[in-house]
């Protein structure tokens, strides 16, 4: 294919000096684009939102694509079946309607929307669905949103229980219900509560408080406990690298996943995994 006029001027333009120059207006209108985005989506938040922490949000299509392909990857299971499993907590329209209902009633209502978005929490119900550990151990619960998904997944399996951890005695309010039944919730220091432990864990999710010393020593007090196969997730993963760092000093494997948002202005977390093959 012949060279055009104006792809031969652009080539010699860009070797010239003025060429920073030349293309600052281009440069200035991609920036004016990802910028407007980001305000518009920003400002539709504002609106429509009362979240102020910890913000749900729906993935993008592709992102979906990403998340059943990672969790495929990592456990061995087919394709097919991972997205099976996500679709099912997607299309969850008893879980959803919980959701909305315990966000109407719970203690944040005012700072929370009734609507169940699970953006990561995807993944972690397809990894207990496709890996089916009978002992999952969860630090840092928050309104219980992650919990609800785990939950959901040990009941689909038929098995399992959840150990979900928090230092705020209003935390876990959309816990109730039929998923209430494989949770235990307990309250305290989540260090303390790890020591206590004496049940084997086939699945830990840390997700308390995000500092480099308190997730090293949550994993250095679970370790001991954990199933040969277990899973070890962070969902730090994407600030530092604890999970990282202790995955190659054990031994294990280790695997990340980025969020994409969809209509949001926040970048997104992740999932990071830390397992054996």
């Amino acid at each position: 294919m012949t060279e055009s006029a104006a792809l031969r001027m652009r080539r010699r333009l860009a070797e010239t000096r003025v060429a920073s120059a030349l293309a600052f207006p281009a440069r200035l209108k991609e920036v004016g684009r990802a910028d407007w985005r980001i305000a518009h989506d920003s400002m539709t938040w504002l609106l429509r939102s009362k979240e102020y922490t910890n913000h749900t949000y729906d993935l993008t299509d592709l992102n979906i694509g990403q998340l059943e392909w990672f969790v495929a990857n990592i456990t061995g299971c087919p394709i097919d079946d991972i997205r099976g499993y996500i679709a099912e907590l997607q299309n969850d329209t008893e879980l959803a309607e919980h959701v909305a209902e315990r966000s109407r009633l719970g203690p944040r209502r005012r700072l929370a929307d009734p609507v169940a978005r699970w953006g990561r929490r995807l993944g972690w119900y397809a990894l207990v669905r496709s890996t089916r550990p009978l002992g999952i151990v969860e630090t840092g619960t928050d309104k219980g949103l992650g919990s609800l998904a785990i939950a959901s997944a040990l009941l689909r399996n038929g098995s399992g229980r959840l150990v979900t951890i928090d230092s705020n005695p209003t935390s876990g309010w959309l816990v109730a219900g039929r998923w209430a039944s494989v949770i235990d919730h307990r309250i305290g220091d989540s260090l303390q509560i790890l020591a206590e432990l004496t049940d084997p864990v086939d699945l830990f999710l840390h997700d308390s408080l995000h500092t480099v010393e308190h997730e090293s020593n949550e994993y250095r007090l679970v370790e001991p406990k954990l199933a040969s196969n277990a899973l070890v997730l962070s969902d730090n993963a994407e600030a530092h690298p604890t999970l990282m760092r202790w995955a190659e000093r054990t031994g294990r494997r280790y695997a990340f996943f980025k969020e994409e948002p969809s209509g949001h202005w926040y970048g997104g977390g992740g999932i990071g995994v830390a397992y054996t093959m």
